[in-house]
């Protein structure tokens, strides 16, 4: 599977370097720019695997750009700038940035970085989904708890035929028990 990646580097020499080396490694760059706005626009529409930022552009910085990215989750970022000095590797940390490299770079040290930024990017992602799906899970056990409770008090069941109803009723509509305790919380149903 080939890694797609956008190149946001103000410098077009730098950036058709980097564009060179790329595709020389197999990369496909599926965009570029010298802009930190047009960045994060291509971004969003092209959804590559990776972001390559410099920090200095015109329209948002890098860094701008990276914390954007982050929160949307979109794509690995990988900062790549003359900077070095701790507070804005600090800062670039802070944004979201999986890895970062100072200009002039190796291609011994971009390659690297590069599968660092994505690895990190695809375990992060990973690890996200699965937070989504237990809390979902959580979300799901509490209503359907409530709503044993409601069967519980108004209709005088037993915590287990509470939920055998709740059980049976999802079979019989085929939906969720999630569904189900949702309308006994409402109290459109009742046994």
């Amino acid at each position: 599977m080939t890694i797609r990646v956008v190149i946001a580097e103000d410098e077009a020499i730098i950036r058709l370097d980097l564009k060179e080396t790329l595709e020389e490694e197999g990369y496909e760059v599926v965009g570029e720019t010298g802009r930190g706005d047009t960045a994060l626009q291509l971004v969003r529409d092209l959804r590559p695997d990776l972001a390559i930022l410099d920090i200095k552009m015109p329209g948002m910085t890098g860094l701008e750009v990276a914390a954007q990215l982050n929160t949307e989750r979109i794509c690995g970022v990988l900062i790549l700038t003359a900077f070095s000095q701790r507070e804005v590797v600090e800062q670039a940390r802070d944004a979201g940035a999986l890895a970062y490299l100072v200009k002039p770079y190796q291609k011994s040290d971009l390659i690297p970085a590069i599968e660092v930024a994505i690895g990190r990017f695809r375990e992060l992602s990973a690890l996200s989904g699965e937070i989504g799906r237990l809390e979902d899970q959580l979300e799901t056990r509490k209503i359907i708890d409530r709503a044993k409770g409601i069967l519980q008090n108004d209709c005088g069941l037993t915590e287990a035929d509470s939920f055998t109803f709740i059980q049976r009723s999802a079979m019989s509509q085929r939906t969720r028990m999630r569904d189900i305790a949702d309308q006994v919380v409402a109290g459109s149903l009742r046994p």
